[in-house]
């Protein structure tokens, strides 16, 4: 801690703060040191928690915006949640694929034809086969799930995708 004569201006570095008072060396002054106020480290610290407070605010204000902007663009999410492999009577392999056509929304949306794309290891198109859900409409946040056999065999497929097919 640093502590200053009041009256020559001579500076003094001390471990602690006296609790007596202080003769200066130089002139024989002497004076009270007071104890060093705390209130610049509290302030400090309600500025820091200030500013991580409206840091947090703002990224949940840009996490909230990008998911309604997500919605309203996407308001239906078709998702794949499994793929078997079974074999057919002629004992050719076949993929199953299963999932289900989500409404993320508070209206009632029609349910597109869903796309299944085969793809190679290089993530080329084998082959897109149409499938028609159960169901024509979803009511809001309601969920279709579907099971589908492709007819393909399972030869050079690496990937399988689903893809809702808007309007054509």
């Amino acid at each position: 801690m640093k502590i200053k004569c009041d009256f020559c201006k001579t500076e003094y570095t001390i471990d602690r703060a006296p609790t007596t008072p202080v003769k200066c060396a130089v002139c024989g002054h002497t004076w009270v040191v007071s104890t060093p106020s705390r209130r610049g480290a509290i302030m400090m610290f309600i500025a820091a928690a200030c500013a991580l407070l409206s840091a947090i605010v703002f990224v949940v204000a840009v996490v909230v915006s990008n998911r309604m902007d997500d919605v309203a663009h996407k308001p239906l999410v078709a998702e794949i949640s499994e793929i078997k492999t079974v074999k057919g009577a002629d004992g050719v392999a076949h993929y199953v694929v299963r999932g289900a056509v989500v409404n993320r929304t508070a209206q009632i949306y029609g349910v597109p034809d869903l796309v299944f794309v085969s793809m190679d290891a290089s993530g080329n198109a084998i082959s897109k086969q149409k499938f028609l859900p159960s169901v024509p409409v979803l009511d809001a946040g309601e969920t279709v799930e579907f099971n589908h056999v492709l007819s393909g065999t399972t030869d050079g497929v690496a990937k399988i995708t689903v893809e809702m097919q808007m309007g054509e």
